[in-house]
């Protein structure tokens, strides 16, 4: 077998997906043909690029490299290669169990691929990599910008820090280079991430850098859209709320994972913050960017969580009316804080019920709040075409995880055809509990 061709397969979250993409963009450079995410892989070398988060997406890593593991066997592979947070975290134990394998690499040692799987170039690549090209496995016109690197916030039930190490700032300049870059390349809407966007800068000037960032990003001509993900409430740079109040091309849209509301459980997950104090920061977030977005997560059946706890994070979800909400249930993971002090003593059924109570309360948060867009006027940005329908999302929908609007293609003229990529101004018209229907104005 020698098609030429590798195959890269990316698990978990959009920062492993920046990092299959700087891989794929080497790989090509040095002559390889890359496809990522095919339904039916075909390649001579497969790259997965796991997760290790939680169990489910432990599972799954290690489910996908025992199915290519089996290609391997049947010759319909010649080489498998294990990268990212899972073989970051387990190496040794992968590397015992699974020698059919043949290389592993971890989270930062990733780039050494392409010593692995060599040059295929026929003749010599004058380009050398400048570290912020990618090969963009997204639509072309939006695409995930990672600005940092690993969390020193040390939460009682994340697995990040053991996987990612100490929170590392990617140089300010470096960023600016890379959005000019993806500008360069179609990119309009850029989705900011981080394991904690918040704490940005602190490393390289002992001071926050977001909001200089940030404010700096959006005066690059071409940047239409900038949405922030995965800040952190406690120790909020608060003058960034400022620099999103400023631009209009910053999203009204902020993810912030606020995870519970009791100062009880908000002392045993090891938050750092009290439930004034929150409540306080959303209040501020709320009235210094008006109209705002906030999109969080809760977890519960986190050790010691009492059902009055439960009622009292019920109670609170009612009043704070979040715009987006997501909620998860405890996992309990080998060496973190809750692993090592706590017994998980809440029943899985327990958890999962808890999950379902809140989800239903914010589904009924949600209908209402898409009720309110009926009627109104909202620039979107269309994603694809889908059946009878247009898909496309405003500033307050992040890709894949949000809400959508669907445009149906008879509402389309001959004179203003929908164009993938585009920003158009349309009126919805109805609204569900989570997608909003709109005809063009």
């Amino acid at each position: 077998m020698h098609t030429g061709e590798i195959d890269i397969i990316t698990l978990g979250c959009s920062k492993n997906l920046v990092d299959s993409e700087r891989v794929m963009k080497q790989l090509e450079m040095a002559g390889w043909c890359c496809v990522h995410d095919a339904p039916q892989p075909k390649g001579e070398i497969c790259i997965i690029n796991t997760c290790g988060f939680i169990g489910d997406a432990k599972e799954e890593s290690i489910n996908m490299i025992l199915q290519m593991a089996e290609r391997k066997k049947k010759r319909q592979l010649r080489t498998l290669i294990v990268m990212g947070c899972l073989s970051e975290r387990y190496r040794a134990e992968l590397e015992a169990e699974l020698p059919e394998v043949d290389a592993y690499y971890g989270k930062f040692d990733f780039e050494r691929v392409l010593n692995e799987v060599g040059t295929r170039a026929t003749r010599e690549n004058p380009r050398q990599y400048t570290g912020v090209e990618r090969t963009l496995t997204t639509p072309p016109h939006y695409a995930y910008l990672k600005i940092s690197e690993g969390c020193n916030r040390m939460c009682s039930y994340c697995a990040i820090p053991l996987i990612t190490g100490r929170h590392k700032s990617r140089p300010k300049e470096e960023i600016l280079a890379e959005v000019r870059w993806l500008v360069s390349q179609g990119v309009k809407e850029l989705n900011v991430i981080a394991q904690d966007l918040s704490s940005y800068g602190l490393d390289l000037a002992h001071r926050h850098l977001l909001p200089e960032l940030i404010d700096e990003m959006a005066q690059i001509h071409g940047v239409e859209w900038i949405r922030l993900h995965y800040a952190y409430p406690t120790d909020f740079p608060e003058d960034l709320l400022d620099v999103m109040a400023k631009h209009a091309n910053v999203c009204k849209y902020l993810d912030i994972a606020l995870q519970h509301c009791t100062d009880h459980m908000l002392s045993l997950m090891r938050r750092h913050i009290t439930r004034a104090q929150q409540d306080a920061l959303i209040r501020a977030i709320r009235e210094r960017v008006p109209g705002i977005c906030i999109r969080t997560t809760l977890l519960v059946g986190h050790p010691g969580e009492t059902e009055q706890d439960f009622e009292e994070l019920k109670t609170w979800v009612q009043e704070m009316r979040f715009e987006r909400m997501g909620c998860f249930a405890y996992s309990d993971e080998e060496g973190t804080y809750a692993n090592l002090h706590y017994s998980d003593d809440i029943p899985q059924s327990i958890k999962e019920q808890r999950v379902a109570e809140l989800m239903d309360i914010q589904q009924a948060i949600s209908a209402e709040k898409m009720q309110s867009f009926v009627g109104t006027t909202q620039r979107v940005i269309i994603d694809r075409a889908e059946g009878n329908y247009f898909i496309g999302r405003t500033q307050y929908d992040s890709p894949e995880v949000d809400c959508e609007v669907l445009i149906e293609t008879f509402e389309t003229s001959e004179t203003l055809p929908i164009q993938i990529g585009e920003f158009y101004n349309v009126k919805i018209t109805r609204a569900e509990e989570f997608d909003l229907y709109a005809i063009l104005c």
